[in-house]
C-alpha cells in the first residue's frame, strides 16, 4: 500500500491510482512486492532537517530513503522536497511531474537494493530510472 503525506507545505500528488500501478509495476519487475510505502512531501528545510537529525549529513538532497523491508516485500519511508524537485526540473530542463517521477522511482530503486555511491551503481540506477520512466509514459 502506498501513502501519501505532506509535512510542512501544501502539495498534492495528481493520478496517484496511476502512480500507485506504476510503482506496483516496477516493484514485480524486480521481482519484489510492495508493503508499507509512505511517500512525504515536505520542503528543503524539512529535509534537511531529517537529513541532520536521522543521518547527520548537513546537506540538501531531493530525496531520504528510510529502508525498512523484510525479504522480498518493500516498505519505507520516501522523503522528498517538492522544493529541490522543482530547482532539479529547472536545472535540467524538465517538466515538474517527470523529475517528481524519476525522484520517486530512484527512492523504490533504493528500497530494491540499488546504490549510487560509485560511477557503475550511479549509472545502473540512472539506466533503472529511465527504464521505469519509459514504462510509466506507456501507461499514460
Amino acid at each position: 500500500m502506498i501513502r501519501y503525506f505532506q509535512e510542512d507545505i501544501r502539495f498534492e500528488l495528481k493520478q496517484k491510482r496511476l502512480n500507485n500501478s506504476w510503482l506496483k509495476m516496477v516493484a514485480g519487475s524486480e521481482v519484489r512486492r510492495l508493503g508499507e510505502i509512505n511517500i512525504i512531501f515536505c520542503s528543503d528545510r524539512y529535509i534537511l532537517d531529517v537529513n541532520m537529525r536521522y543521518l547527520q549529513h548537513d546537506y540538501f538532497t531531493d530525496i531520504i530513503t528510510f529502508d525498512y523491508c523484510e525479504k522480498d516485500v518493500l516498505s519505507g519511508d520516501l522523503f522528498i522536497s517538492i522544493d529541490s524537485v522543482r530547482e532539479n526540473a529547472a536545472y535540467y530542463g524538465v517538466d515538474f511531474a517527470d523529475e517528481l517521477d524519476r525522484v520517486m522511482v530512484h527512492g523504490l530503486l533504493h528500497l530494491i537494493g540499488y546504490d549510487d555511491h560509485t560511477k557503475e551503481q550511479t549509472a545502473t540506477m540512472r539506466s533503472k530510472e529511465n527504464y521505469y520512466l519509459q514504462m510509466k509514459a506507456a501507461l499514460r
